[in-house]
């Protein structure tokens, strides 16, 4: 529902991004919080997820955003992965979303792993 979101990279080379649209933006014309953490989620969650083979399956336990700026329609969004540490119970990852050089927000996300994702057939 948030995207087309763009991805490139893998593991810890992951970045995602997408183009700030009407859609995200709040009743004061900013992109809005929810979907800086949407995007920050879904990225630490796929760093964390394809950095093994096969890849590990988890899921968030906690979300922390700090919010350094804003972001209006129109504004290209980054996201990318500063850190991860992928244990065989639990997983940790930090990522910053920016707006060019930007950076607008800081993530940090504790996750519970749950085994690997099944392959494709």
């Amino acid at each position: 529902m948030i995207g087309p979101i763009y991805m490139r990279g893998k593991g810890r080379d992951l970045v995602l991004g997408l183009r700030a649209g009407e859609k995200h933006c709040n009743m004061r014309g900013t992109v809005h919080g929810g979907i800086l953490a949407t995007l920050a989620d879904i990225t630490i969650g796929y760093s964390l997820a394809f950095s093994t083979e096969p890849p590990t399956a988890a899921v968030t336990t906690n979300l922390t955003l700090d919010f350094l700026s804003s972001a209006q329609k129109g504004d290209w969004l980054e996201a990318a992965v500063e850190f991860h540490q992928l244990g065989k119970r639990v997983a940790f990852g930090n990522c910053y979303i920016t707006r060019g050089e930007e950076r607008i927000a800081r993530a940090s996300a504790v996750f519970l792993v749950t085994g690997t994702l099944p392959r494709e057939a």
